[in-house]
């Protein structure tokens, strides 16, 4: 199944949450969102604003962002490009 978000949206594949630290297992109850993950697909942007994300750019959001959805066992969210704070450059 392929998703095209519309307009100013974009689909991101949240990063794993941290399951060890420092030799704690944490349990699934006690784990943070991430606030990171890479973008799967973009819209077009709207004539007002121009998509500048695009697949494969890495991501900071808000706690908060985004809508979940799940797709053939995947965990995503799809929120407005003005919900991601940062693209993380390598």
């Amino acid at each position: 199944m392929n998703i095209k978000p519309l307009a100013d949206r974009v689909l991101v594949l949240p990063a794993p949450a941290e399951e060890k630290i420092g030799g704690i297992i944490i349990p699934d109850t006690a784990k943070e969102k991430p606030l990171r993950g890479i973008i799967k697909a973009a819209g077009k942007g709207t004539k007002d604003e121009e998509m500048i994300l695009k697949e494969g750019d890495e991501v900071l959001y808000g706690k908060y962002a985004g809508t979940e959805l799940e797709l053939e066992g995947e965990k995503y969210l799809i929120m407005r490009q003005s919900d991601v704070l940062a693209v993380i450059e390598k």
